[in-house]
């Protein structure tokens, strides 16, 4: 069975021309899966905004509050970086459903996938980085709060530490976090996750996996009922801001080893799109395709 897709024509909102997050990879990524014939005219599942309280589980109210009613404070606009719009409002209370939404059909299918999310520099005051709510720290909060699961386990991918979900789980023994990035790239203030692989510039593709290798063996110690995986594709070669050099090749066998350490331990997956920059949008939706090439193909082998 085909791991559900969860997307919104809405993950996307304006930004000006030149800005360095490229937005329209949203949909560039649904256009690229759709050649692939990995996500069928309809076949995908649609969030709906979340509500503030569900946001709230992970963010401080007034926060969510200034986000909602677009009062951001100039300062904090500046450390977002993007605009505080409605419209952008609108994508990130959808961008946190959908990471919620697709970790309920993980729950139920085994494994599921958010076409955007793995904003993992939102900590629970506030934003940073291109990220305004922690999806990820949002879905795993509901579900912990409605007794839906007892222990969430995070493996954070992306080039940058995942700071904020660091943060909000910070003494939280419900939620184990690990985090392999470049050790000199953003945030300059690193925070202190259950498991940190900081790697250094340059770092290829044996070197990576070998990294990856050893966080799997400590996670698979650590009891969990869902994976959060964030598969930013910020680590390769060329990222405009990266610091590693992953080849296609050495992303593609991240891929299939994350997805491969879930499934032979029965733990449902949750797949997010964390980072990726580069002039051309659609280049970076052909690297984040490839976490859905790797499905489908473990799908096709496990049938």
């Amino acid at each position: 069975m085909r791991a559900p897709l969860v997307w919104h024509p809405d993950y996307e909102a304006p930004l000006d021309p030149g800005h360095r997050f490229p937005m329209s990879k949203y949909g560039y990524l649904r256009q690229a899966l759709a050649e692939r014939g990995l996500m069928p005219p309809g076949g995908f599942i649609a969030p709906v905004e979340a509500p503030p309280g569900v946001i709230g589980l992970a963010h401080d109210a007034d926060y969510v509050e200034r986000v909602i009613s677009l009062s951001l404070r100039p300062e904090e606009l500046r450390r977002i970086g993007l605009p505080g719009t409605a419209r952008m409002a609108r994508r990130v209370r959808l961008s946190s459903a959908g990471t919620l939404l697709a970790a309920r059909l993980a729950l139920e299918h085994g494994r599921a996938f958010s076409l955007a999310g793995g904003s993992h520099h939102a900590a629970r005051d506030g934003g940073a980085g291109f990220c305004v709510f922690n999806d990820v720290a949002v879905a795993a909060s509901a579900l912990l709060a409605e007794g839906v699961i007892r222990r969430a386990l995070v493996l954070d991918l992306d080039v940058h530490q995942g700071d904020g979900t660091a943060r909000i789980f910070a003494g939280d023994d419900r939620v184990f976090t690990v985090s392999i990035h470049a050790e000199k790239n953003f945030p300059a203030r690193k925070a202190v996750s259950d498991l940190d692989i900081p790697l250094p510039d340059g770092t290829g593709d044996d070197a990576y996996l070998a990294a990856l290798e050893g966080a799997l063996d400590r996670l698979a110690r650590e009891r969990g009922d869902i994976l959060f995986l964030n598969a930013g594709v910020d680590v390769t070669a060329g990222d405009r801001l990266g610091r590693l050099a992953l080849t296609m090749e050495g992303l593609r066998r991240r891929e299939a080893r994350a997805l491969a350490f879930a499934a032979a331990r029965g733990l449902p997956l949750v797949g997010v799109l964390g980072g990726g920059y580069a002039s051309d949008p659609a280049m970076v939706a052909a690297r984040h395709a490839v976490l859905f090439e790797e499905a489908a193909r473990s799908d096709r082998v496990a049938s």
